[in-house]
């Protein structure tokens, strides 16, 4: 398992891309919808930004950890709290979230093979 982003809710996509396009010079990575969500990853060789336009008034952010095998984290995460998922994106991630004993957002993701 490693860290693979953390995620941010922002209200104006474009704008807020461009603060941290221009900021910490982040480069688009992938750009898609889910579930009425628009969402774009930004990246450096070091570190990765999903921004995921959302019009409500609470601002969530969420970790994530990229893991080999989505399945055996289910399994090994049966008793958490599942909060979504599992699902598989347009780019063939596979992705569920859960949450944590203080209520944060965890996300686990895995890039290769199918659910």
């Amino acid at each position: 398992m490693r860290f693979h982003h953390v995620g941010l809710e922002v209200t104006n996509l474009e704008k807020s891309m461009a603060f941290y396009q221009q900021l910490l010079n982040l480069e688009i990575e992938t750009r898609f919808s889910f579930m009425n969500e628009d969402i774009v990853f930004l990246g450096s060789k070091d570190y990765r930004l999903e921004l995921i336009e959302s019009q409500e008034d609470v601002r969530t952010v969420h970790i994530c950890f990229e893991v080999p095998n989505l399945h055996e984290v289910m399994n090994q995460f049966h008793r958490t709290q599942k909060l979504e998922g599992p699902y598989e994106l347009e780019n063939g991630w596979q992705t569920v979230f859960y949450e944590g004993p203080n209520r944060e957002i965890i996300e686990f993701i895995q890039i290769g093979n199918t659910l």
